[in-house]
């Protein structure tokens, strides 16, 4: 199958290797993978702080890139705002036409694409560490990816899957939340790394880098010894290596 990599903003300035995680995966299962270069950011930010004018221009910018492709992101939350808001978008803008492409899409986060549309669950991973798993907002609320990730992390051999303590709570993200409301942000981080701590796992994994930022830094001033990996990171892992 070919699938085209919608690979986000925020990792494509950030964190290029899980771009390159979620290509190396798709590969290994014997997918072809191509990267449209002509993509930008899919509105989330401006969509989510008012800004609908420009959120529809970005989202006019998104459908004439991917069409009616297989689109695959290794970003919940990206994946989410395609399929939620750009229709909310459409209507609000009155563009007809962004209405029928943004029907037209075929937008999968990695877990549902792997588990749903392909019907996998073991990859061929190994990851010989202990794992915490953390359900992003987005993907537990907006998605519903379910145990989606957790049935493709308990099939990687030699990782240990531990329960997260009141998983469902937020980190204290939501992008811009975190900067207007800064003590409240903190105070819930602070929660989530203690939870994080209680499990004494090696790594914690999501399906979106924007709130592994955050919980990485709270984790980092700690020098508690946890590591953040996305979850394509852990799953494009091998043996081999």
């Amino acid at each position: 199958m070919r699938v085209r990599l919608f690979v986000a903003c925020f990792n494509d300035a950030l964190f290029p290797g899980t771009g390159r995680a979620v290509t190396e995966l798709l590969e290994r299962l014997g997918h072809e993978v191509e990267f449209p270069v002509e993509q930008t950011c899919c509105g989330q930010m401006h969509w989510t702080t008012g800004y609908h004018r420009e959120a529809a221009d970005l989202a006019r910018r998104f459908t004439g890139v991917f069409g009616a492709d297989v689109v695959v992101t290794p970003s919940a939350s990206c994946a989410a705002t395609v399929r939620d808001a750009y229709p909310r978008l459409a209507r609000s803008a009155g563009d007809p036409a962004l209405a029928e492409a943004a029907a037209g899409l075929a937008v999968y986060e990695l877990s549902e694409f792997l588990v749903d549309v392909l019907g996998v669950v073991d990859v061929g991973a190994y990851f010989p560490h202990r794992v915490t798993y953390q359900p992003t907002c987005q993907s537990l609320r907006s998605l519903r990816v379910g145990d989606r990730p957790l049935r493709l992390l308990r099939a990687v051999k030699g990782l240990e899957l531990v329960d997260l303590p009141a998983a469902d709570e937020c980190c204290g993200f939501g992008g811009a939340f975190a900067m207007k409301n800064a003590d409240l942000s903190v105070a819930m981080v602070a929660d989530k790394v203690r939870h994080i701590r209680d499990t004494a796992a090696d790594v914690v994994c999501a399906a979106d880098n924007s709130c592994l930022t955050h919980i990485g830094g709270a984790l980092s001033r700690l020098r508690g010894g946890v590591r953040v990996m996305h979850l394509a990171e852990i799953l494009a892992g091998t043996e081999r290596r």
